[in-house]
Parts: structure tokens; sequence; C-alpha cells
């Protein structure tokens, strides 16, 4: 997205934080999303997109982070020279599409998570969850291997059976599973900003939450948040401690569904503009 001056490129923002391509003669605007590469990646392959990401910050003369946490992370490990980072948070398109029931319905209570299937999405320490009750628990997502773990997990605590993954799903079937799940988790431990987070309590869903990264930053008070080391043990209780305070109106759906709200691109837009015209004036 550009500004323009005259025939010139005033402002240019570039909102893929690793291009290849800056103009020479903008004033350049950097949104970085996030350095999970530095907790997901070999030492080698976390330099080479530490280097990339560095150069860019050292063109850019502005830069936005879609997170505090993001923005915090970016300070710790790149060198922004004394230059200006804002946050400025995404927005969260409220779905507006109809709802089309899965080819495989769930025949019970579901607690429903979504996300591509990797370490970093920590879904391996939710099968713990199904203890003690009849719930089922249901995982979209691009499979990667990762599956075997968590199923692996499922087995030991004698709950298989009740845990699927189901492969990638369109957006009808995965709003589907939002509008009709029990309950959202969702432990990750490496995020920029965490979407399927919003899009749940756009359902007025109750969510639990990792307390890493940035989603204690998106959840705020809206979200319930299990235990940093993930004991099983614990996180039942904090399971159905939320549960139970969700029946008991502690978190009322209609407010759960205002704070989702509150994540706008309207929103997101005006910040941006805002940036935008403070950097043409130089």
């Amino acid at each position: 997205l550009c500004l323009l001056h005259g025939r010139r490129y005033k402002v240019w923002h570039s909102s893929y934080q690793l291009t290849r391509y800056m103009p020479r003669d903008a004033e350049v605007l950097l949104t970085v999303h996030d350095l999970n590469f530095i907790y997901e990646k070999p030492l080698a392959k976390q330099r080479k997109y530490l280097r990339r990401l560095q150069r860019n910050v050292d063109r850019a003369s502005r830069i936005v982070a879609i997170s505090d946490f993001t923005r915090r992370d970016l300070l710790n490990h790149a060198d922004v020279g004394g230059r200006r980072v804002d946050v400025v948070y995404n927005g969260c398109t409220l779905y507006a599409g109809s709802l089309v029931r899965p080819a495989e319905m769930p025949d019970r209570p579901f607690i429903f998570t979504v996300g591509t299937v990797l370490p970093k999405k920590n879904f391996h320490v939710l099968p713990c969850l199904l203890a003690g009750n009849d719930f089922e628990l249901l995982i979209a997502g691009i499979r990667s291997g990762y599956e075997q773990q968590i199923m692996d997990e499922a087995r030991r605590w004698g709950v298989a059976d009740r845990v699927k993954v189901l492969g990638p799903v369109d957006e009808a079937v995965k709003h589907w599973y939002l509008a009709n799940c029990l309950a959202f988790a969702f432990p990750s431990v490496a995020e920029g900003f965490g979407l399927p987070v919003i899009e749940a309590m756009a359902y007025g869903k109750p969510v639990f939450l990792s307390d890493h990264t940035c989603l204690p930053e998106i959840g705020g008070d809206m979200a319930y948040y299990f235990n940093h080391d993930f004991d099983p043990e614990a996180m039942q209780r904090e399971f159905a401690s939320g549960l139970d305070d969700y029946a008991g109106g502690g978190k009322r759906p209609e407010d759960i569904k205002a704070y989702a709200r509150s994540f706008t691109w309207d929103k997101a837009a005006q910040q941006y503009w805002a940036i935008y015209r403070e950097m043409s004036r130089r």
C-alpha cells in the first residue's frame, strides 16, 4: 500500500515482514506479525530469517507489530535503532455465511480447536481434559505428523475413541464447530496474534488458552487460562472451574461477543491511516 506524492510513492507499507522488495525513495512502514521462527526453527534458519527481518527493519522508517508481545519480541531479538514501534491489532471479520453441518456429526458435547497441526500448537496437552467426562475433542487443521503425539497422549488417558483429528475443514464447517462447541481450547505456545481466539469469542463461547506469548493479551479478561506448565491435573481443574464459572454467568456470552467485536478492521485501518499521514508529512 502506498500514498502517492506527485508521481512518486511517499509512503510504502510492507505488510509482509520478510519481503525482498522495498523502494529506495519512500518512507517505509513495516508490519511485523511474529518472530515464531525463533522458537520453531533450527538455529541456522533462525539466523537466516532474523537477518532478513533485520535488513527490512533497517530499511523501515517506522514499524507496526500486531500485538505488544510481538513488539517486545522484536525489541528483544532485533535492533530497531530507535525507530518507533506501534501496536495495531488485527481485526476479525465476523463470519456472515451459512453454517454447514459436518459429514460426521459429533454425538456428544465437544471441545473444539483449530490450527495447523504442529507442535507449536501444543494440542497434545488437551486429551487430559476428557478424563472423567463424556466429552469429545475435535481438532481441525492441516496434518503434519504431529497428530501421532496427540493420539499417543489420548491413548495414555484412555480417551482415544473421543479424540478426532479432522484434517482441514472449510470455513462454513469450521464455523459450525465454533458455533456448536461446548468450549474452545487453544493451548498454543507460539502466536503473534491468535485469530481463532477471537473467532470463537464471536460466538460467545468459553475460551481456554495458554498463558504463553500473546494469548493473555488477546484473550484478556474474557478468557480462561491453563497453568503455565500444562500440568494435566491442574488443567482438568482449570477447565472444570471455567465451565462452572461460565455456566454461572461469570463470563456472559453477550460480554464475550462484545469483546470479540472490538477487534475490527475499521479500527485497524484508522490507526494505519493515522500513521501514513504522520509519515507522509516528513
